[in-house]
């Protein structure tokens, strides 16, 4: 093993603890993001990326704010759907996939230090890689080949979630909650 968390000196212990709880906080607000703009099921998002069908992107795009009660996004077929057109889908995997390429790399070197077997920490490296990659496939599946491909930005984005979480908890429960003479394993 490179190293263990549990060793670690205070300072590192609280620098992680601390990018754990960015990265907590940060995947909290993009929850809430996915709610109110594409939801949390194959349907909603099939609506957002290949729209009422899979027509080509407009040529151009209008911003529109106006308020809205939390209620109406629970609301079915009469909410108004959030469209996302090819400009702004290459935009967001310009800016997400890098970036998620470093949340997936550090959560990866967190990994590193839990004292896991190789096979679950092969295993935990690839799900932080592989979920935003089907998270995105999805995206542009659904958008350019089939909307029946949403339901693999769904998984991959409950995959995402589901990985920090393991790795977050993990990471505490070594850093912070087990005695040292536990980890001499």
């Amino acid at each position: 093993m490179p190293y263990d968390l549990a060793r670690l000196d205070r300072r590192a212990r609280w620098l992680i603890t601390c990018l754990l709880g960015t990265f907590g906080l940060a995947y909290l607000f993009g929850g809430w993001m996915v709610a109110l703009y594409a939801g949390f099921t194959p349907q909603r998002v099939a609506r957002t990326y290949a729209g009422p069908s899979l027509v080509a992107a407009p040529e151009t795009t209008m911003v529109m704010e106006h308020t809205m009660p939390m209620s109406a996004f629970d609301a079915g077929d009469t909410v108004e759907v959030h469209l996302v057109d090819t400009k702004l889908l290459v935009q967001d995997t310009h800016v997400h996939v890098p970036m998620y390429g470093v949340i997936a790399a550090l959560l990866s070197v967190v990994v590193l230090g839990l004292g896991l077997s190789p096979r679950w920490g092969f295993g935990f490296i690839t799900l932080l890689f592989s979920a935003p990659w089907l998270d995105f496939a999805g995206m542009w599946l659904t958008k350019f080949a089939s909307p029946r491909f949403a339901v693999l930005t769904v998984a991959g984005g409950f995959a995402m979630g589901l990985g920090y979480t393991i790795v977050a908890v993990l990471a505490v429960r070594r850093m912070w909650l087990m005695p040292l003479e536990r980890t001499d394993r």
